[in-house]
C-alpha cells in the first residue's frame, strides 16, 4: 500500500514568543514492513532544522527559533509504501525468562506505566498461563482492550494516568497502547510503544479507529517471530494501513513535537493527520500547449 500523511501542527501565542527550542519525531521509519519514499518538512517562519538520532535510534528533527513569532507552523509530509507481513508464529509462554535481561528496558516500569499495580484485576483481563502460547494470549489481550474501552478522542488527555483510563473505560490510541503496555509487561513479555499513523480504509463493514491524528500501539517481542505490532484500539495485528514513525519505553519518548519557549502569553493548540492513498492524489491540470 503506497500512503500519503500530511501532519501539520499549528501553534498561536497572544503575544511574542521568541528562544523556541523544538524536537519532532514526524519522519516515518524505514524496516521490515514499509519503505519511506519521501519526507518533507515545512517550518514557518523559516529556520535551520538538523537531525540527530535517539537511545531507540529514532530519527529527530530539531530547531531553534530565536526572534519573535506569534503563530509556529510545522507540516510534515510523507510518502510511505507498507507491506504484508506473516502472521506471528506460536510460541510457548516457557520462553520468556530468557528474555528478561536482553529486554530490561521493556519490561521496566515507567511513568506513564508504572508496574506497581496488578493490572489485570485493574483491566478485569485473564493472566498468562505459563503453559500457554503468547501468540494468542497478546491477541485476545488485543482483542479483549478493543472490546473493554471506548475510544473517545476528548475523554482523556496526554496526561491522564493510566488508572484512569481504567476507572472511566475511554480514552484515545495512547491511552490503550499504554495500558497494553501494562498487561505485557506484568505478564514478562517484552513491549514497546509505537508512535505513528493509520489509514481508516475500510475493514468488512468497519473502519479502522485513529486516522484523525497521530496514532500509537504496541510492539510484542515474541520468540521466533521478533517485534510484532498490534493494535489494541482496533483489535487487530498491525497491517499495512499502518504507518510506523519509531518507537520507546511509553509516549514520553516520542511525542510528535515537544518543545520550550519564552513569552507567548497564552497559547493555542490545533492538528491536522491526513492519511490517504497515494494514487488519489489529484492529477496535475492539463496543458492545452
Amino acid at each position: 500500500m503506497v500512503l500519503d500523511v500530511t501532519h501539520t501542527t499549528h501553534y498561536r501565542y497572544s503575544q511574542p514568543a521568541w528562544d523556541s527550542f523544538n524536537e519532532l519525531w514526524l519522519q516515518p521509519t524505514d524496516d521490515h514492513r514499509q519503505t519511506r519514499l519521501a519526507f518533507e518538512l515545512d517550518i514557518a517562519p523559516k529556520v535551520t532544522v538538523r537531525t540527530h538520532r535517539d537511545r531507540f535510534d529514532n530519527l529527530i528533527h530539531h530547531f531553534h527559533l530565536p526572534h519573535d513569532h506569534t503563530e509556529l507552523v510545522i507540516t510534515a509530509r510523507s510518502t510511505v509504501v507498507t507491506y504484508e507481513t506473516p502472521a506471528p508464529l506460536a510460541v510457548s509462554a516457557r520462553t520468556l525468562p530468557e528474555l528478561r535481561h536482553r529486554f530490561f528496558e521493556f519490561l521496566a516500569p515507567t511513568a506513564r506505566v508504572p508496574l506497581n499495580e496488578n493490572w489485570h484485576r485493574v483491566f478485569g483481563a485473564l493472566p498468562l498461563d505459563p503453559e500457554g502460547d503468547l501468540v494468542g494470549y497478546v491477541s485476545a489481550m488485543t482483542s479483549y482492550l478493543h472490546g473493554r474501552f471506548t475510544y473517545a478522542p476528548d475523554a482523556t488527555d496526554v496526561n491522564t494516568p493510566l488508572a484512569d483510563f481504567a476507572q472511566h473505560a475511554s480514552g484515545v490510541c495512547q491511552d490503550f497502547a499504554h495500558a497494553m503496555l501494562a498487561l505485557c509487561r506484568s505478564s514478562g513479555i517484552p513491549a514497546r510503544y509505537v508512535s505513528g499513523y493509520i489509514h481508516s480504509k475500510p475493514r468488512g463493514d468497519e473502519r479502522l479507529i485513529g486516522a484523525e491524528a497521530s496514532h500509537a500501539w504496541v510492539e510484542a517481542f515474541l520468540p521466533g517471530s521478533g517485534w510484532v505490532g498490534f493494535d489494541p484500539t482496533n483489535g487487530c495485528l498491525v497491517s499495512p494501513a499502518h504507518v510506523k514513525i519509531g518507537h520507546g519505553r511509553d509516549y514520553d519518548d516520542l511525542p510528535p513535537v515537544r518543545g520550550l519557549r519564552r513569552g507567548g502569553g497564552d497559547s493555542s493548540l490545533s492538528v491536522t493527520v491526513q492519511v490517504r492513498h497515494a494514487l488519489s492524489r489529484p492529477a496535475p491540470p492539463s496543458s492545452d500547449a
